[in-house]
């Protein structure tokens, strides 16, 4: 739904995007992480047509954005990190005017605006004005805005800057929503711990290169990370110990504080053969808790805080 091939930007001597290569499918939640100036938001204008590339090119839908501008402007929905707000326009006049914008038939136009205003929960604001709205609530409607139209691609810049927990929190359920709709969403933020919880695929950029591209899996494989679990038993830690190391797919278990941390070989798996080992052992299981790989982590070790 999504591909970008050797896209480049350069903004005179500064190279904003080097030979991006992207390829994000239809259904997707792209996650695309980055420091401030790595290129993200460069990559997003591009897609969403306000940018011309230096070289490379772009597709949404197969439609080529350089080219077929018209056509990726109907499938897209892009909002910027900060939404600009129209003075003295209430909620359903601002949602009305974009209707239009969008030559989406008059007679229809009560319908789509009721409907993206129930899908954003903001009904009870229809004739609120816009410049009056709580942030989160911009937000909420920001995203309204870009669904007036249906896109199937949804490109969206920091949609959670500056929320507080509740409002992030609503943010993340309604892009949920979006992905049960089969809604292709790109979105960019600094809070990975959200990210991390909704994205089904991630892109780590830095200085116009992308770093990394792929799920959390194949991150852990480019790490070379193996699976992890924390084994907690009731006593006997050391005989326990003694049993998992003799298993051919553990690689190493270690008592670390109040757990035993067991380490699979490379393609292994299976927190069922340590429950029954431990069980035939006489060892009674508390709990097992695979240890997952944080998208922190894969950020700080694969980047090199470089920044243009």
């Amino acid at each position: 739904m999504i591909e970008t091939k050797n896209l480049t930007k350069h903004y005179g001597d500064l190279a904003a995007l080097v030979n991006l290569n992207l390829n994000i499918q239809t259904g997707d939640i792209f996650g695309f992480i980055g420091p401030n100036g790595a290129g993200k938001t460069t990559t997003m204008r591009i897609l969403a047509t306000l940018l011309e590339p230096t070289s490379g090119q772009a597709f949404i839908d197969s439609y080529d954005v350089t080219k077929a501008g018209q056509k990726v402007r109907r499938c897209v929905g892009y909002m910027p990190d900060f939404m600009g707000v129209y003075d003295d326009l209430k909620v359903f006049e601002y949602l009305e005017f974009f209707a239009a914008a969008f030559n989406i038939e008059r007679k229809k136009r009560k319908s789509i605006v009721e409907g993206v205003l129930e899908l954003t929960d903001l009904q009870s604001k229809s004739t609120t004005a816009v410049d009056s709205l709580s942030r989160g609530m911009q937000q909420r409607l920001g995203l309204a805005r870009v669904l007036i139209h249906d896109p199937k691609v949804l490109i969206l810049d920091e949609p959670a800057s500056g929320l507080d927990p509740r409002a992030r929190i609503e943010i993340r359920e309604l892009l949920r929503e979006l992905k049960r709709m089969n809604k292709t969403i790109m979105i960019s933020s600094h809070i990975l711990s959200e990210l991390e919880e909704i994205c089904n695929q991630v892109g780590i950029i830095e200085s116009g290169k992308l770093v990394f591209s792929g799920t959390m899996d194949e991150i852990k494989q480019r790490m070379g990370i193996l699976s992890r679990v924390k084994v907690r038993v009731a006593d006997q830690p050391q005989q326990a110990v003694e049993l998992l190391i003799a298993l051919p797919q553990i690689q190493n278990a270690t008592i670390v504080g109040d757990h035993i941390a067991v380490t699979f070989n490379e393609g292994a798996d299976g927190d069922g053969i340590i429950a029954r080992t431990l069980v035939l052992g006489n060892i009674d299981v508390i709990s097992l808790e695979p240890e997952q790989l944080k998208l922190d982590d894969a950020f700080l070790q694969l980047t090199k805080g470089i920044v243009n």
